[in-house]
């Protein structure tokens, strides 16, 4: 099967694009219609639920995605695979239905937004997104987002109209989910064959799953926990909500530069599989270069347009966002270099406890920051203790991979970048002194920056260029 992994990026790259625009066009309505407090609530309610999802799902998604990139030319055993997935995903969410609803659904304050939230809990799962990726086809997954997102805009605009109205916007979330999971069934049959019932080894699945699920719990840990924490230690939703906006602009745009590691993990399990070490490396090298070329761009621009962008984007009220937008934006570089480490590497290639180590690092690292700094410095401190958690990560990783890749010469390929980044933030700070408009600043910023990255690529990296450029 000769897939094209510029075909797989540019289909994800798509999705993520979207991603980007929906956030400019609903988070500056939300933000006025619902208000901090409200955004809060959504934000706290939805943590609550992950950690159920999380123990439901085990490390299903990407223990199965790994495992089907191993066997995607083979069907009969991607097949056989499948159905031990699937149905081990369906006893461990439907326990973990059972237990978040005697303990959240009953009598709590939020009883009713988290009843709305046991239809997340079923969209997850049914979803089987992880065999698609599995089997490096970004196309059907593309889509579906695609149009869950555009559905999801519509229905906010028609139906959130006050504060009150959180209830509403929840259930927009989990029904566009719950449709956009089912979807993807319509198109599951043609990768699939008959497989015998009585050859599933479903218990077999379960301890490698475990083994996944560990990091993926440390990994809410430093994702989700703050949210909830926030909530918990200050009993500010507002607080709470801050956070929840600067956090969904910088995870927004780092989202661009993930979605190349997601695409890369099944190519470099199939390289393992085949005993490709050399392919490993270049595919690695190319992924860093990718990282370095997007995220300096993204943090300088990011510190140099918040105090503007945030008044303009989310209006009155808001100001607090602003440093933690600012101070937020590092974790663009560190968890883009961790997400090619981690789950591009390490993961891949069957390193799980090394990954496994190095996130259990960072969520030990931000619970005790958390409980240390969320009680003096709020939000700021949650966000302090986020980066410096993320940094942790990314720098245990580097450890673990030291003797097939020196960390001096992956450092190394981000000078080039830095320096046009610097030069950039240079230039765009003096245009500034001399516009007064916000939006005729941002919106040069934005221009300037464009033209960073793209210059970066071609100078710079010419022959990836143009092997990219070949390739579409």
């Amino acid at each position: 099967m000769n897939k094209s992994i510029t075909k797989n990026y540019i289909y994800n790259l798509v999705y993520q694009i979207l991603v980007i625009i929906m956030p400019i066009i609903t988070t500056p309505y939300l933000a006025r219609t619902l208000g901090s407090e409200s955004t809060g609530i959504y934000s706290y309610t939805i943590s609550i639920v992950t950690y159920f999802i999380l123990f439901g799902s085990l490390g299903l998604d990407m223990y199965g995605r790994r495992e089907i990139a191993f066997v995607q030319d083979d069907i009969k055993k991607r097949s056989k695979i499948f159905f031990e997935l699937l149905i081990l995903r369906v006893i461990t969410m439907s326990l973990s239905m059972l237990l978040f609803f005697f303990t959240y659904g009953m009598h709590t304050e939020y009883s009713l937004y988290y009843r709305i939230l046991l239809l997340e809990m079923i969209a997850n799962c049914i979803d089987i997104s992880w065999f698609f990726q599995g089997m490096e086809n970004f196309k059907s997954t593309a889509i579906r987002n695609i149009i869950v997102k555009i559905l999801s805009v519509i229905c906010i605009f028609l139906f959130v109209k006050s504060p009150e109205d959180v209830s509403k916007y929840l259930l927009i979330y989990v029904f566009t989910t719950l449709l956009g999971n089912v979807s993807l069934w319509l198109g599951i049959k043609k990768y699939l064959t008959k497989v015998d019932i009585k050859s599933l080894e479903i218990l077999k699945q379960l301890k490698p799953t475990i083994a996944l699920f560990i990091p993926q719990v440390a990994i809410q840990i430093y994702t989700v926990l703050d949210k909830t924490m926030i909530g918990s230690i200050t009993n500010n939703m507002s607080e709470v909500g801050f956070y929840e906006q600067a956090q969904k602009i910088v995870k927004v745009l780092l989202t661009i530069i993930t979605s190349l590691g997601t695409v890369m993990v099944p190519r470099i399990a199939q390289c393992y599989v085949n005993g490709e070490t050399d392919k490993i490396k270049i595919y690695m090298n190319k992924t860093f270069m990718f990282v370095y070329m997007l995220s300096f761009p993204l943090i300088f621009g990011i510190i140099a347009v918040a105090s503007k962008f945030v008044p303009m984007f989310f209006g009155q009220g808001y100001a607090e966002v602003i440093p933690l937008m600012q101070i937020l934006s590092l974790i663009i570089l560190f968890i883009g270099l961790s997400n090619v480490t981690g789950s591009q590497y390490l993961i891949a290639t069957k390193k799980q406890k090394q990954f496994t180590v190095s996130v259990i690092c960072g969520a030990v690292c931000n619970l005790i920051l958390n409980f240390i700094l969320i009680r003096y410095f709020k939000s700021l401190g949650a966000t302090i203790s986020t980066v410096i958690s993320e940094l942790c990560v990314t720098l245990v990783q580097f450890y673990y991979i030291r003797d097939n890749f020196k960390t001096l010469d992956i450092i190394k390929l981000a000078k080039n970048y830095f320096i046009a980044s610097v030069i950039m933030f240079i230039v765009v700070s003096v245009i500034a002194l001399f516009i007064t408009s916000n939006v005729i600043e941002i919106f040069t910023q934005a221009i300037v920056r464009s033209n960073s990255i793209f210059c970066n690529t071609i100078y710079y990296e010419r022959r990836f260029a143009n092997r990219f450029i070949k390739k579409i």
